[in-house]
């Protein structure tokens, strides 16, 4: 069976430039869960399997732009090359354990903000807080 080609209204293959590469796009995902390319250093990868993430099938996602002869080796791990010899790989959470993980960062930061502000507002100063929807 043969692949079809996009075409641009021209007629012509469709093409995508260079610069508008999406290397860390990922397709397949399942519902349910969190998606994250983790780096493969030091002890990254079994800190997050702790945490509870699991690492995910090639067969079950495909990473970034279309690649030339990237087949997968049946039962292989979702993984990307981030430069020098280094391996990234694709893990996810179920997403009732990231929400849990998110809210307990949340609680962090706040418990953190209202000390900064008690001890200002104790040497006499001001304190405020801004937030930024705006990443």
């Amino acid at each position: 069976m043969k692949e079809s080609i996009a075409k641009s209204p021209s007629g012509r293959v469709a093409r995508t430039p260079i610069a508008s590469r999406n290397v860390l796009t990922v397709r397949g995902k399942k519902e349910g869960f969190e998606y994250r390319i983790v780096n493969d250093t030091a002890d990254r990868i079994q800190a997050f399997q702790e945490a509870g993430y699991e690492l995910v099938d090639a067969s079950e996602v495909s990473i970034g732009d279309k690649r030339i002869n990237n087949a997968s080796p049946e039962g292989s791990k979702a993984q990307l090359s981030v430069g020098k010899g280094d391996k990234a790989f694709l893990m996810r959470q179920r997403k009732d354990f990231y929400a849990e993980d998110q809210a307990a960062k949340a609680a962090k930061v706040t418990q953190l903000e209202n000390t900064m502000k008690q001890e200002v507002v104790n040497a006499g100063g001001r304190f405020e807080i801004e937030r930024s929807t705006k990443f």
